[in-house]
């Protein structure tokens, strides 16, 4: 389906997009929606690409779009867009960095409170044994205020994580490559890579997806982290060794790790993790709310801007 205006730019848009961002776009431009590998997909002519998760934009799709000049990342991470090859074709990818960031907090506490706060909602009227047998069986092992919280990547989403912590009086570290100002820990303890682990109770995890993170929590780290303790993951799916993380849970069955992100998405029957009762997964849903979807599919904006040969507000990294 496209929209059309006459001598306008053509734009696909490969993944769904806000309807209200849409329209502003189709307003502008000739909008099509379709997949890339598509039959008839109008590749030759289009001038720009808006996509989401699952469009993987290489020098193989770059070469089948000529007239490329931007490509629209609705969303923060850029781990399916290939940025060397882009820029050296003289394509600009721009995406929108802060779109999801309290949508995934809240997904992370809501995660870290369904391990500590089992709970039941009631759909009948219960006699009093039963009734004490479910309240006995819906004690939670401890309060989060209890815990030490773990943060590796104290970036955008980590530092809002830090501040929602100092709200439930829990002890907060933190670890990261960077050095971080004082003024944007909010409260968290900077601490080694080891000892991260070591006092993690729970520990949540904020790094981006470049090939050196690739496997970065392994049998090692896990090994370190303490008995019982909760990872929660919702950052890349990469960053953790599934197969080792399988093994850990399965020494301890008293330790959860919940994950919202896989490698690869959708993950197959053969995941490790699949049979295992302290192993909590999530469909990579941490930005699944209707105002972040606003906010990432904002980053039409900027590809009208690149279209109309303004600098764009939020190119992405090299």
């Amino acid at each position: 389906m496209s929209t059309s205006a006459a001598g306008a730019p053509v734009v696909i848009v490969a993944e769904s997009l806000d309807d209200s961002w849409r329209s502003w776009l189709a307003e502008r431009c000739s909008v099509v929606n379709v997949k890339v590998d598509d039959d008839g997909a109008p590749l030759d002519s289009a001038e720009a690409l808006v996509v989401r998760t699952y469009t993987h934009v290489d020098a193989a799709l770059l070469d089948r779009m000529p007239a490329l000049k931007v490509v629209g990342r609705a969303g923060v991470g850029i781990d399916n867009i290939d940025i060397g090859a882009c820029r050296a074709r003289g394509v600009e990818v721009v995406h929108t960095p802060a779109a999801n960031t309290r949508a995934v907090v809240e997904l992370v506490f809501a995660a870290v409170f369904d391990a500590l706060r089992p709970r039941l909602f009631l759909d009948r009227a219960l006699g009093l044994d039963e009734w004490k047998s479910v309240r006995a069986e819906l004690v939670g092992p401890r309060e989060l205020s209890e815990c030490t919280l773990g943060i590796l990547g104290i970036g955008r989403i980590g530092r809002q994580i830090a501040r929602a912590a100092a709200g439930f009086d829990c002890t907060v570290i933190a670890c990261d490559l960077e050095q971080i100002p004082q003024e944007h820990r909010h409260g968290a303890e900077m601490v080694g890579h080891d000892e991260l682990f070591r006092r993690s109770d729970v520990l949540t995890i904020h790094v981006d997806g470049r090939a050196g993170n690739r496997g970065l929590i392994g049998t090692p780290e896990l090994a370190l982290l303490p008995e019982g303790a909760l990872l929660v993951n919702a950052s890349r799916g990469s960053v953790v060794d599934a197969g080792a993380l399988a093994e850990w849970l399965g020494r301890d069955p008293s330790a959860q790790a919940i994950l919202d992100v896989h490698d690869p998405e959708p993950f197959g029957q053969d995941l490790p993790l699949l049979a295992l009762p302290n192993a909590h997964l999530m469909p990579h849903i941490g930005g699944a709310t209707a105002h972040a979807h606003r906010n990432m599919s904002a980053v039409v904006e900027d590809v009208w801007r690149v279209l109309s040969g303004e600098p764009p507000r939020w190119p992405a990294p090299e």
